[in-house]
């Protein structure tokens, strides 16, 4: 994209902003370039991309005070957003979906299954009633029995994942589908007057994270110089390619919080962080009580705290299927989805400038902080609120001798230029067969 000002980047970067509160004339500091035509969709992907990435570096120069331009090239940004594709150990490519995580014919319609991490892959064959060796086509005749919903529900009640296909219209009707509509893209709480944290330096953020969204987040802030320290259960660690892609800029360290004794090493580092990001299902970490005075929290989950589907796990790719987007991306054969795991990336990004917009206002104004962002939240502001292109923007209307036209703008502009044509069509062979006088 050579147009360093396209109206719907800078929109869609407008709108975000103002979603984080930060100053108006901010935005303006952006400069967009790069390749075009990257991460084609029928829904508005790139400009989300470009948008997520602009506001994330927009609150790191508002908290460092820096002056400078904020650039944003496609190229660089459409790379991020399937970074896990990219990503190369020692030559070899990683394991973006593993067998079972994938679509399947039910009886009535489709159903995306998630199963990349082992206990999952085991929730998923229990449900099915196959067994832990069954192979891809044993899942699919046992799903091809079943009707998408009823697979749904009986591999989330055996602690699986599986979403059944819905439009965008079913999805508007499902009650955990209002309750998103009917909710800002993000919010961020002020909980009580407490004084921020004391700051040794560096920002301390400790990272309870998991694919791909929060730990994106995350890598995002130890770029800009946070002390990023990731906890993961001892007999869960997150996935070697997960970690090798989204870990670059972290450490890493394993505690069992139901040991006392980890429990005592995590509760230290705790109480001298800074920021406390979290990735799990909602309700899953409560009992550990996690609050802190001054202490920011950052919680990101699937389908938001709230609705039916509030202590539902869930990942970018079954939010596709859940909310519409696998329709609107697909074909009358087949379900399809977008060309990158953006409600992932893009909500990572959205996370770490959320972190920053908040520490800036706890600088200046105290204060326990929450933030809060789901990945539902972020597809229905992809569908909904994100400008797409809309013909009507570039249409105008000029009265003349013909009626009243409605007709597109030209699309040679420049500064000073010309805003539309002197004159409208007259009547055909209506005019003097002469030159104008000058």
């Amino acid at each position: 994209m050579d147009e360093l000002t396209d109206n719907t980047v800078r929109t869609g970067t407008e709108l975000l902003w103002s979603e984080l509160g930060g100053d108006p004339a901010l935005p303006a500091r952006v400069a967009y370039g790069g390749p075009s035509g990257l991460l084609p969709a029928r829904l508005p992907v790139m400009d989300l991309a470009r948008a997520t990435v602009a506001v994330a570096g927009l609150a790191a120069v508002e908290r460092d005070g820096s002056a400078g331009t904020v650039r944003v090239d496609d190229g660089a940004v459409a790379t991020a957003f399937v970074s896990e594709r990219h990503l190369r150990v020692d030559g070899r490519a990683p394991v973006v979906f593993a067998p079972l995580s994938r679509f399947w014919r039910a009886s009535d319609g489709w159903v995306r299954t998630h199963a990349n991490y082992p206990h999952h892959r085991a929730a998923l064959l229990s449900a099915l009633g196959a067994g832990d060796s069954a192979s891809v086509a044993a899942v699919a005749a046992a799903i091809a029995e079943r009707r998408a919903v009823e697979v749904e529900t009986a591999v989330y009640a055996a602690g699986g994942l599986a979403v059944a296909l819905r439009t965008s219209a079913e999805w508007a009707a499902h009650e955990q589908g209002r309750e998103v509509a009917a909710r800002p893209l993000l919010s961020r709480e002020r909980l009580d007057d407490a004084a921020p944290r004391r700051r040794s330096g560096r920002l301390r953020v400790l990272d309870l994270t998991r694919v791909i969204a929060g730990p994106v987040a995350t890598r995002t802030l130890a770029l800009l110089g946070a002390d990023v320290l990731r906890i993961d259960p001892p007999g869960n660690p997150e996935l070697p390619d997960q970690h090798a892609d989204t870990d670059v800029g972290k450490r890493t360290a394993a505690l069992d919080l139901d040991s006392p004794s980890d429990r005592r090493a995590f509760d230290e580092l705790l109480d001298a962080a800074d920021v406390l990001v979290t990735g799990y299902r909602p309700g899953a970490l409560d009992r550990f009580d996690l609050h802190r005075p001054g202490l920011v929290t950052a919680r990101l989950s699937a389908w938001g705290d709230y609705g039916p589907w509030c202590e539902r796990r869930g990942f970018d790719s079954l939010v596709q299927v859940a909310t519409g987007i696998a329709v609107a991306e697909g074909s009358s054969e087949e379900p399809g989805a977008l060309p990158a795991q953006a409600l992932d990336h893009g909500t990572g990004y959205l996370l770490a400038a959320a972190v920053l917009r908040t520490m800036t206002e706890q600088d200046r104004d105290g204060g326990t902080r929450l933030v809060r962002l789901a990945l539902a939240q972020t597809g229905h502001w992809l569908t909904h609120a994100l400008p797409g292109y809309e013909p009507e923007r570039y249409l105008t209307e000029t009265a003349g001798p013909l009626g009243l036209l409605r007709h597109a703008r030209s699309p040679v502009s420049y500064e000073g230029g010309p805003a539309g044509w002197s004159r409208p069509p007259g009547l055909q062979g209506g005019d003097d067969p002469q030159w104008l006088r000058a």
